[in-house]
């Protein structure tokens, strides 16, 4: 059963991260300080901001998954027709590497280039 009438394909859910942050977690952990510490006037120090508690883990798994639903033309069949084989972005990028033109300058005269 589709859960949206009308659409058909993958329906993905990735829950946000607010909703899966839980209280005591922490994603990094700083070296121990090797200064001395130094009163800051307390009407300077504020609210952190509010984000969730989250593990390491939690943050690259959600950001993979999230990655994972656009479509990469390495991990899937792309039937181009003919009006779009001029767009492939894998030649696209070895022909705008190319020395000499990579660092060249957009407003470069064509008799320089």
């Amino acid at each position: 059963m589709k859960e949206f009438p009308g659409t058909s394909g993958l329906i993905l859910n990735e829950p946000l991260l607010w909703a899966k942050g839980k209280k005591g977690r922490c994603g990094f952990s700083l070296p121990r300080r090797d200064v001395e510490s130094f009163p800051v006037d307390e009407d300077l120090i504020g609210d952190g901001p509010d984000f969730p508690d989250l593990s390491e883990v939690d943050v690259v798994r959600h950001y993979t998954r999230l990655s994972q639903w656009n479509f990469a033309v390495d991990s899937g069949m792309y039937p181009l027709g003919s009006c779009t084989m001029k767009y492939n972005p894998k030649t696209n990028e070895r022909q705008a590497a190319q020395p000499g033109f990579a660092a060249a300058h957009p407003m470069l005269h064509p008799d320089l280039s």
